[in-house]
């Protein structure tokens, strides 16, 4: 039996402070299923294995020990290895891309990842605990999505950032297909309630990247993000549904956004309250 993982990205940015919650589900080839909740603040990043769990995909829950992660909200109440974890949030407004961000390749049989967009812009109350420092969230912004396959590409970048009602998202990646490789990107910009969507099967090329920074064209848009300062904390991340990777990510940083299309600048801001996760390479 192959290793698989499955997991969810809930990112909740308050005036004071930004939290992302990554539950997920993991299982070795041949080996038995795991589950965790990994914590990432400004602060630090948290790993906390459970040994009581249940993940509903139909239903979109998952239920680790007592505490309980939806579409909806969660309940928390988690304590680990110099750690612990307890609130309640509610989510709202939850805003889906028009189709899956994968389009046609969300069909293709045998990918090495898959990854969904649950809501690109929504809101968020509520309050969490996490150790000595308290985060409420009153009607703030917050972005969901989830991954699930074997394995994370070898190499990758990718990169949030939220505003009340908007966000941006971009990914690229290295993606081993039929015996070889292409270079592919996914991404969205939502702003006023419309959605721009760059993504290899819509024709966007990867211009040029590294570790902190890419250009993607589709025809005469170019999206282009630099990070300008990073705040890296280390998190897990699945190597043929084992979480046996390190990567680093950070949650909330300084990062240049920048889309020009047909020679007019559409969007151009610097954030202090970017995600940035970047494990790439100049060679496969």
């Amino acid at each position: 039996m192959r290793g698989y993982f499955e997991g969810w990205y809930l990112k909740q940015q308050a005036e004071t402070g930004t939290v992302a919650l990554i539950p997920a589900v993991h299982r070795r080839a041949g080996g038995e299923t795991a589950a965790s909740l990994q914590v990432i603040t400004e602060e630090g990043s948290w790993n906390l294995p459970v040994d009581r769990f249940a993940y509903d995909r139909s239903g979109r829950r998952f239920q680790l020990e007592d505490s309980v992660v939806t579409p909806r909200g969660c309940q928390l109440h988690l304590t680990g290895k110099g750690v612990s974890v307890e609130g309640q949030l509610w989510f709202s407004g939850l805003t889906p891309p028009r189709y899956d961000i994968m389009g046609p390749f969300c069909l293709t049989p045998f990918m090495q990842c898959r990854h969904s967009v649950f809501s690109m812009a929504h809101r968020v109350n509520g309050r969490l605990r996490v150790n000595d420092t308290t985060y409420r969230f009153r009607q703030a912004p917050g972005y969901m999505e989830g991954d699930r396959g074997s394995s994370f590409p070898s190499r990758y970048l990718w990169t949030q950032c939220s505003w009340k009602g908007g966000c941006v998202m971009l990914s690229a990646a290295d993606i081993p297909f039929l015996g070889g490789h292409f270079t592919g990107c996914i991404g969205v910009v939502y702003a006023g309630g419309t959605e721009k969507r760059f993504a290899t099967y819509l024709g966007a090329k990867v211009e040029a990247a590294d570790a902190v920074s890419v250009r993607v064209r589709q025809g005469d848009a170019v999206l282009t993000v630099r990070l300008l300062k990073e705040h890296p904390h280390p998190l897990f991340a699945p190597v043929e549904g084992g979480m046996g990777r390190t990567i680093h990510e950070s949650v909330s940083c300084r990062t240049l956004y920048d889309l020009q299309e047909g020679g007019r600048r559409l969007l151009h801001f610097v954030s202090d309250r970017a995600s940035f996760e970047s494990a790439w390479t100049n060679s496969r």
